[in-house]
C-alpha cells in the first residue's frame, strides 16, 4: 500500500522515460492543476503524485513509475486473485493519457488500462486484475502521457495490492 504521505513507498522512477511522476499537494502555491486534495486525507496538505502537461513536456511525452517487483511465488497470490487498486484524477480539456500496464521481468509488457482524456473533477477508484501463469515475478507500470494544455494533469493517489499479493 502506498499513500505518498512521505514517499513512494519502493515504486521507481523509470530510467528511460522522458520525465517523472512528482509527489505533491493541492496547497503548492500557483499551480492552479491537479485536485483540490488528495485522496487518502481530503485535505489540500495531503500528498498524491502528479504529472501535468507543460511547456517543459511536449505533447506525448511519457513519465513512468514502477512497482516493487511481485513474486508469483508467494504461495498467496494466486493467478486470477491478485489485484491492485488505486485512485486517478484526470481533469482538463487536454489532458493525455494513462496507461497501466503488468510487466513481467522476462517478457513483453501487457496493457492492463488505458484511460485518454478528461475523465472528470474528481477522484475515481479502479480495480484491476493481475494476471499470469502463477511463477512469474512481475512489476506494474503507471505510464502517464503528457497531454497539450499547460494546466491539465494526471494524479494517482492511494495504490494497494490485494492482501492475497
Amino acid at each position: 500500500y502506498c499513500d505518498f504521505e512521505f514517499d513512494l513507498c519502493g515504486w521507481k522512477q523509470d530510467e528511460n522515460d522522458d520525465f517523472d511522476w512528482n509527489l505533491r499537494t493541492s496547497s503548492t502555491p500557483k499551480l492552479g492543476t491537479g485536485p483540490a486534495t488528495d485522496h487518502t486525507l481530503q485535505e489540500p496538505s495531503g500528498h498524491y503524485i502528479f504529472i501535468k502537461s507543460s511547456f517543459s513536456q511536449l505533447p506525448g511525452q511519457k513519465a513512468r513509475i514502477s512497482s516493487p517487483v511481485l513474486s508469483r511465488r508467494n504461495k498467496n497470490c494466486k493467478v486470477h486473485e491478485g489485484g491492485i487498486f488505486f485512485y486517478y484524477h484526470m481533469y482538463g480539456a487536454h489532458i493525455g493519457s494513462l496507461i497501466i500496464y503488468q510487466r513481467p521481468t522476462l517478457k513483453h509488457e501487457r496493457i492492463l488500462l488505458n484511460l485518454t482524456g478528461n475523465q472528470g473533477n474528481f477522484w475515481q477508484r479502479k480495480e484491476l486484475t493481475l494476471a499470469g501463469n502463477g511463477n512469474e515475478d512481475f512489476q506494474v507500470v503507471f505510464e502517464g502521457i503528457a497531454g497539450n494544455g499547460p494546466k491539465d494533469g494526471i494524479a494517482l493517489d492511494d495504490l494497494t495490492f490485494s492482501k492475497d499479493c
